[in-house]
């Protein structure tokens, strides 16, 4: 790894997204607008404490991973990423820049999120710093899937495509909904495999446990694990021409 090459890259990222209002408005405003919005639709301070958290990882998790893979694709069409990989630039200072890039606007997206809805009232058990730790990491998450999923996609809207796939099952099946140790032995199963289920379940226990358990830590080494997976796996996938 060169740590100038991974540097210059997330700068280049992040110089793109200051000229792009729209998008840093889209990952910045619109999950603290959804809390709101989730806080007021079912005006119940006890649904929100339960099911805040749990979002507060989701909505990262979900536009990281939109975001990236689109503008990881159009590095690709556009070919900027086949000039970029004809330099002494290795696969993996590209995406570690995406992701460092990424994860650095993720943290303004979470504290901002964050913020609002201790001021909408949700009640922690737990330190903020905890709730803060597992959002950060799944937002971290959502672009280490969206860059592995952009290597498999050709246009914008197979790109989308991948969503279905990646995202909504896992959170049909994170125990969101409904509690994972009643599902079918089935879907008990496919949900232990995904990493948004012990995301979910590191976020309740900041909302139910004033002291850290071994659970906790448990489900934030899965979470951290599976982003670095998926980063390492963007970098093998990452072709170097178009096709």
């Amino acid at each position: 790894m060169n740590p100038r090459a991974l540097l210059g890259t997330a700068r280049r990222v992040l110089a793109q997204l200051r000229h792009d209002p729209r998008t840093v408005a889209l990952m910045i405003i619109v999950p603290s607008l959804l809390m709101v919005l989730l806080r007021y639709v079912f005006n119940s301070a006890a649904f929100f404490d339960r099911i805040a958290p749990a979002l507060l990882g989701f909505f990262p998790f979900l536009l990281m991973f939109l975001i990236t893979s689109i503008t990881m694709l159009r590095e690709r069409t556009s070919g900027t990423l086949e000039r970029l990989l004809t330099t002494p630039m290795a696969k993996f200072d590209l995406i570690g820049g995406y992701g460092l890039a990424f994860s650095a606007v993720a943290v303004v997206q979470v504290a901002a999120a964050t913020l609002v809805s201790l001021w909408l009232g949700l009640t922690l058990a737990g330190s903020v710093a905890w709730l803060l730790i597992v959002v950060l990491l799944n937002a971290l998450l959502g672009v280490a899937l969206g860059l592995l999923a952009s290597a498999f996609a050709r246009t914008e809207f197979q790109a989308v495509q991948f969503m279905p796939l990646i995202v909504l099952p896992q959170l049909l099946l994170c125990g969101l909904f409904h509690p994972r140790d009643e599902m079918a032995t089935v879907l008990r199963w496919a949900s232990d495999v995904l990493p948004l289920s012990y995301a979910v379940d590191a976020l309740q226990r900041t909302t139910t446990s004033a002291a850290l358990t071994g659970g906790y830590w448990r489900d934030v080494t899965v979470v951290l694990g599976c982003a670095a997976a998926g980063l390492i796996l963007a970098a093998a996938t990452l072709r170097r021409q178009t096709t």
